[in-house]
């Protein structure tokens, strides 16, 4: 039998580790897994107790509403307002999605058909890469370098010699894997040259809370004119540690907002409403949490990073994301990011992202996720210094 739509996607190389990872563990090693981006910080008491009681609600029970209950939305407008200062109307310019992925994913079926082109930065979470070839739509790379200056002017000239003209520039900074960061400027620059172009922005904003050493993750929509041609993916699963829940939000453009609210009429009734009322009043009555799980965060980046340091693996300490990336140090170049993590699986018993899964700007790179405390990670740490040490011998 044929699968048409899913014939031609690459194998997903995460498993590859993965299954090494179940392999060691099953033989009775102790394997750390900073590989995949799970946070494994516990939801909110709040969400949780307000979850238990709603279900205990036969009401809850039945169909909910694919745009989302009014008063998620509403409390989702005033995270914004609180936030970012950008005022948002819940019922034309908000809509809940399943998740960001999800959102992302009916987003492009409304935007794109067979034969469109969407500029995507490289390389990139997976979705973003697969989510418009999913649509039919061809993608075009922006590679990325460290200097947004740099990336504005590949992206400006991308767009402008792509054919055909691409229906939509789809970003996401805090970047993952890079953890490439931006400034406000930017945001500005690029709904500029997008309301010059009459091209649709996707920005998702992941990690709109996991910003470092001062920094903090602009969103899109605080540029003048945004809503004119932007809209912007917010998700529950970092900023307040509910990533099995499912909740996110795709806000801005009223057009896109309500074309995408048409799509999933078709397709959902929305997530299962006690889950809805319980993130409704995480966001209003716990507006602090997503700062406390960024200190936490960012004491694991140190942790990580002041680690590899002292055993000569250099790396940059993002200032942004729930990642580090990490360049394959020089003395293993030579071997592809799935090879040199498949042999830290087996020597070190650390469990690693192979750059090339985020696509092929990825290779010469591993990610590692912060999803460990900082007494596991001082052992990964100290575990990855002993196989280099062995295999350098």
């Amino acid at each position: 039998m044929e699968f048409r739509r899913i014939t031609g996607l690459p194998p997903y190389v995460f498993t590859i580790i993965d299954s090494l990872k179940v392999e060691a563990r099953r033989a009775g090693e102790d394997v750390i897994d900073l590989g995949f981006g799970n946070p494994d910080l516990p939801s909110p008491e709040i969400a949780v107790e307000k979850l238990v009681e709603a279900a205990q609600n036969p009401r809850n029970h039945r169909y909910s509403a694919s745009r989302g209950l009014p008063k998620l939305r509403e409390a989702f407008a005033d995270l914004y307002k609180h936030r970012f200062g950008v005022a948002l109307d819940p019922d034309t310019e908000v809509i809940n999605t399943i998740g960001a992925k999800e959102g992302l994913s009916h987003l492009m079926w409304v935007l794109c058909q067979s034969g469109d082109s969407v500029l995507v930065p490289a390389p990139s979470y997976p979705i973003h890469i697969f989510a418009p070839i999913f649509a039919g739509a061809n993608i075009r790379e922006m590679p990325l370098t460290s200097n947004q200056d740099e990336f504005f002017e590949t992206m400006t000239e991308r767009f402008t010699y792509s054919w055909p003209r691409p229906r939509a520039i789809l970003l996401s900074f805090p970047h993952n894997p890079t953890t490439m960061c931006v400034d406000a400027e930017f945001m500005q620059r690029v709904v500029d040259f997008a309301r010059e172009q009459e091209v649709a922005v996707v920005h998702d904003l992941a990690y709109a809370d996991l910003g470092f050493d001062g920094y903090s993750p602009p969103s899109i929509l605080q540029a003048e004119g945004a809503k004119e041609v932007a809209v912007e993916l917010y998700s529950m699963t970092k900023s307040f540690s509910m990533a099995g829940w499912r909740v996110a939000f795709m806000a801005g453009n009223s057009e896109i907002v309500a074309a995408l609210a048409k799509m999933k009429s078709y397709l959902d009734y929305g997530t299962f409403q006690p889950i809805q009322i319980a993130a409704t009043v995480t966001m209003n009555e716990m507006p602090d949490y997503p700062a406390e799980a960024c200190a936490i965060y960012e004491s694991r980046r140190n942790a990580l990073c002041d680690g590899l340091a002292r055993i000569g693996w250099d790396v940059e300490p993002p200032k942004g994301t729930m990642f580090t990336w990490a360049p394959i140090p020089p003395e293993y170049s030579d071997m592809g990011s799935v090879e040199f993590a498949s042999m830290l699986v087996k020597e070190a018993n650390v469990a690693l992202s192979p750059g090339v899964g985020f696509g092929p700007g990825g290779e010469g790179n591993v990610r590692f996720a912060l999803i460990e405390n900082e007494q596991r990670i001082g052992q990964a740490v100290r575990n990855l210094r002993g196989a280099l040490n062995r295999l350098d011998a």
